[in-house]
């Protein structure tokens, strides 16, 4: 989605809340640089302004705020929770509109279900 993300992440020697601070950390990182690099992007400027305003906010921060502080994990307990949460994700861009089919978007792990390659290489629960 292009203004959050669902994932749903195993943990079996690491807390939750470590596995989450660091796809945090290197996701900020990453999309901040790539903005930085991107003279093409019409908002460059503004973004980054953006983010180290809220960056300043935060004093934990080293200098900019991109993810909102905070996440919301639920521990999903057997099959059918898990079934009932990978759907939503899944159809979350469906009742978006942004497809027809969960499988459809690009950035979806649908894909896999699917049988299709995906973006990224991710495990099957099922």
């Amino acid at each position: 989605m292009s203004n959050h993300v669902h994932l749903i992440i195993g943990t079996a020697d690491k807390p939750m809340q470590d596995i989450l601070r660091d796809i945090k950390r290197h996701t900020s990182k990453t999309i901040i640089k790539a903005i930085e690099e991107n003279l093409q992007e019409s908002r460059r400027a503004w973004l980054l302004w953006f983010f180290e305003r809220e960056g300043r906010k935060n004093p934990s921060n080293e200098h900019f705020q991109f993810w909102q502080a905070g996440s919301h994990p639920v521990e999903l307990f057997g099959n059918k929770m898990i079934d009932q949460k990978l759907d939503y994700l899944h159809n979350n861009p469906v009742v978006a509109g942004w497809v027809d089919r969960p499988e459809h978007f690009l950035y979806s792990s649908a894909r896999g279900y699917a049988g299709d390659k995906g973006l990224i290489d991710i495990e099957l629960m099922f």
